[in-house]
């Protein structure tokens, strides 16, 4: 049976799940004023704990994207368009939602296949 490896574990959650060849992060945000930004920012973020996961963005599978406000659709996409490499584009999902702090503008969540997996 495949055993379930937490990294960075808190009392309230965990910035990595790492199962069965997948990669799971916590939502990540970024920091800034714009949303170019802080998109920016938190995809580098992301970047990182795939790094650490044993991941990249090539091998995300799944996309979650919440926007305080849509009218930063856009310029998150023109960040976003120029970060995924072409031909890696995952399935991606991208709403309106209360983020936790009034300052956020973009929180992304993703889950990825790890590159190395041998079950």
């Amino acid at each position: 049976m495949t055993s379930i490896e937490r990294i960075h574990t808190g009392a309230r959650m965990s910035k990595i799940i790492k199962y069965g060849g997948l990669v799971y992060l916590c939502g990540q945000v970024g920091s800034g004023d714009t949303i170019a930004d802080q998109t920016r920012d938190c995809l580098a973020r992301i970047d990182a704990l795939l790094k650490e996961a044993g991941s990249s963005r090539e091998h995300i599978l799944q996309a979650t994207v919440w926007l305080s406000d849509m009218a930063d659709f856009a310029g998150m996409n023109a960040i976003w368009d120029a970060w995924v490499p072409e031909g890696h584009a995952p399935a991606r999902a991208c709403g309106e939602v209360k983020l936790a702090r009034r300052e956020l503008k973009v929180e992304i969540i993703v889950c990825a296949a790890e590159v190395n997996f041998v079950n």
